[in-house]
């Protein structure tokens, strides 16, 4: 059995270090993983993750692609994808999915996933929301996409902020369901 193959796109917005977590929950649960990367997210990457941050994340995954190269693999619905993760996705790319823009390789990879009725997962990173957003976050669910805002598991008691980005990781891998779940689970105290 082959590995399943999954489209992972990173936008501009704060939350670089969620790219970072899922490419490495990706990698152990054996995913080959192609990788769609918007200019403002490698602006943000070294901004919030320091310096060679891009190279890591690149080095993590199985291939990546130019944001604007609309005749990649991933562009098309005939290549076989288990799925998608944005992550994080800004309210720009939640915009242009919701409205099925299409216009780079993020935004037509995410379309893919929705027209052929594949798992997307968007990594919705803004706060306070106006309007817009949720509209669009509605807009987004109700052709099949699951919004993960990246919302920590204080009940979990994360000791690091590290910590709460590999649980939201892994929560956002778990929903695509190639593997079992690696996110930890509530449990009540004492138990």
């Amino acid at each position: 059995m082959s590995a399943p193959r999954v489209v992972l796109g990173v936008s501009g917005a704060s939350g670089a270090a969620l790219a970072l977590a899922v490419a490495g929950q990706l990698a152990a649960i054996g995913a080959e993983t192609d990788l769609v990367v918007s200019p403002a997210a490698e602006r943000t990457l070294p901004e919030e993750c320091g310096a060679g941050a891009l190279a890591r994340l690149t080095e993590a995954v199985s291939r990546s692609h130019p944001i604007r190269d609309m005749g990649a693999p991933i562009a098309s619905g005939s290549t076989p994808v288990a799925g998608m993760i944005v992550a994080p996705c800004s309210m720009r790319s939640l915009a242009a999915i919701a409205l099925g823009l299409d216009d780079n390789l993020l935004i037509r990879a995410a379309g893919v996933q929705l027209k052929e009725r594949r798992p997307l997962v968007l990594l919705t990173r803004e706060a306070p929301l106006t309007l817009a957003h949720l509209r669009n976050m509605t807009a987004a669910t109700e052709m099949g996409a699951i919004v993960l805002p990246p919302v920590p598991a204080f009940y979990l008691r994360p000791d690091s902020l590290d910590a709460a980005v590999a649980q939201i990781a892994a929560r956002a891998v778990d929903l695509l369901r190639l593997a079992p779940p690696v996110a930890r689970s509530w449990q009540p105290r004492g138990n």
